[in-house]
């Protein structure tokens, strides 16, 4: 071999290797960049899972919040009648039970001595609805 061929042989295995560090370094910029948009693709995706889910959260809680709203509104509705209230339901079913009594007495009477007795119960019923906590029942 001559020097000029080793010369060119030189110069064409150094230009392969530059071809192929050349190919190396474009191939690993562009491997480089679809990484980094695939990964901005799979956190945007969970991201949007991450916000669906937090969405039914907030509808579920928004719901159940409005649930305990009405519930609590029933419940100081329910608290509006206090003890007065409650001594005139216990008067209320104290003469309902003499009303009773006293159709119990005449022999046509057993339909109104039935219902008299009926809204007695109720009355008392309602009465112990409208009674005071105890403290030993709260706890």
């Amino acid at each position: 071999m001559t020097a000029i061929q080793i010369c060119a042989l030189i110069f064409l295995i150094a230009f392969a290797a530059l071809l192929v560090w050349a190919g190396y370094k474009m191939g690993h910029s562009d491997g480089k960049s679809v990484g980094i948009k695939e990964g901005d693709e799979i956190q945007r995706a969970e991201s949007a899972k991450t916000i669906r889910e937090l969405r039914a959260s907030l509808d579920f809680i928004k719901a159940d919040h409005r649930h305990l709203a009405q519930y609590s509104k029933r419940l100081q509705q329910a608290s509006a009648f206090g003890e007065p209230e409650r001594q005139t339901l216990l008067a209320i079913a104290e003469k309902l039970r003499i009303a009773a009594e006293t159709f119990a007495a005449f022999r046509t009477g057993k339909k109104l001595e039935r219902e008299t007795r009926a809204m007695h119960d109720q009355a008392l019923v309602l009465a112990a609805l409208l009674e005071p906590a105890k403290q030993g029942d709260a706890a």
